[in-house]
C-alpha cells in the first residue's frame, strides 16, 4: 500500500511540474528563446507566436486594437525567427510550415471580424506568413530535388 501512495504522489508531482512548465509567461518564453540552442529555437518561437495569436484575438475582441497590433507584430516576428532557425538547422521545417499555415488561417478569420481600418495590419501579417510558408516549402522540396538528381 505504501508503494502505491508513493507512486501516486510522484505522479501528481510530475503532473504539477508539467502543467507549470506549459504555463510559461510570454516574457519567460522570450527569455528562453534567447538562451536556447539553435535546434530548439523553432519550437519556442512558434509557441511565442501562437501565444501572441491567442492574445491578439482576445485583444481585438476586447476592443484593444493598439495592443492587438503589437501582438500581430510579434506573431510575424517570432514566426520569422522560427522559420529562419528551422532553415538554418534543417530541423522542424515541416512543423514550422504547418504551424505558420494555421496561424495565417486564424489571422484571416480574425480579419473578417475586424473594422475596415483595422484589417490592413492583419492582412499584411497574413501575406508575410504566406511568404514564409513559401520559403519553407521551397527549402523542404529543394532538398528532395537535389537528392533525385544524384
Amino acid at each position: 500500500m505504501r508503494r502505491w501512495t508513493t507512486s501516486i504522489a510522484l505522479l501528481l508531482f510530475a503532473l504539477v511540474v508539467c502543467a507549470a512548465a506549459k504555463d510559461e509567461s510570454l516574457a519567460e518564453l522570450k527569455a528562453r528563446f534567447e538562451r536556447a540552442r539553435p535546434e530548439d529555437r523553432p519550437e519556442i518561437a512558434i509557441k511565442i507566436a501562437q501565444n501572441q495569436l491567442r492574445n491578439a484575438d482576445k485583444l481585438y475582441n476586447d476592443g484593444k486594437e493598439f495592443e492587438a497590433r503589437d501582438a500581430v507584430t510579434d506573431i510575424v516576428a517570432y514566426s520569422e525567427k522560427a522559420s529562419e532557425a528551422a532553415q538554418q538547422t534543417k530541423k522542424r521545417l515541416k512543423n514550422v510550415e504547418i504551424d505558420v499555415r494555421k496561424m495565417a488561417d486564424k489571422l484571416r478569420d480574425i480579419k473578417r471580424n475586424l473594422a475596415f481600418e483595422d484589417q490592413p495590419a492583419v492582412d499584411q501579417a497574413v501575406h508575410r506568413l504566406e511568404d514564409m510558408r513559401t520559403k519553407l516549402l521551397n527549402e523542404m522540396f529543394a532538398k528532395e530535388e537535389k537528392k533525385d538528381k544524384k
